[in-house]
């Protein structure tokens, strides 16, 4: 498996991953997690979206920004029939080179405060809690806010 930078045409791929990756917790939320109804267009133009290959269809994605003093994960989906493989720590590994490649100590991310597999999948990984906010797009919502230094171990 090799992760490589998305291009326009891999937009419907990247959508039907997503989706899926995250029908689980549209159920919990009430409503599909803000990553089902991003646009993904502007961000793969931006160079932002990662493809986890394995075969015809990708395996996993996630979308990364730069910023400043910090590399920001937007999300992680694994595809439902790739789950329970480790390709989330795989992604996770990945935002971390990228991150040390463009020289910021820290990678950030956030998620839902319902989503307690991911924080708890989070925080296995070296992630630390640093606040919890309300959702400023879903109202009713709660962000919690991690993050990890680059290089510090699990």
């Amino acid at each position: 498996m090799k992760i490589v930078s998305a291009h326009p045409d891999d937009l419907p791929a990247v959508v039907a991953l997503t989706a899926a990756a995250y029908a689980p917790y549209t159920a919990v939320l009430g409503a599909p997690p803000i990553p089902v109804t991003e646009d993904y267009a502007p961000r793969i133009e931006r160079d932002e979206v990662w493809l986890l290959e394995s075969g015809p269809e990708p395996a996993g994605l996630i979308v990364i920004e730069r910023h400043p003093d910090h590399a920001m994960i937007f999300s992680v989906a694994v595809s439902p029939a790739f789950q329970g493989k480790k390709l989330g720590s795989a992604l996770l590994d990945f935002a971390e080179e990228q991150a040390r490649s463009w020289g910021v100590p820290e990678v950030r991310l956030y998620t839902n405060s319902l989503m307690e597999r991911n924080i708890a999948i989070y925080t296995a990984y070296g992630f630390h809690e640093t606040g919890r906010r309300p959702n400023p797009y879903r109202p009713g919502w709660t962000v919690v806010d991690m993050a990890k230094p680059v290089g510090e171990a699990a």
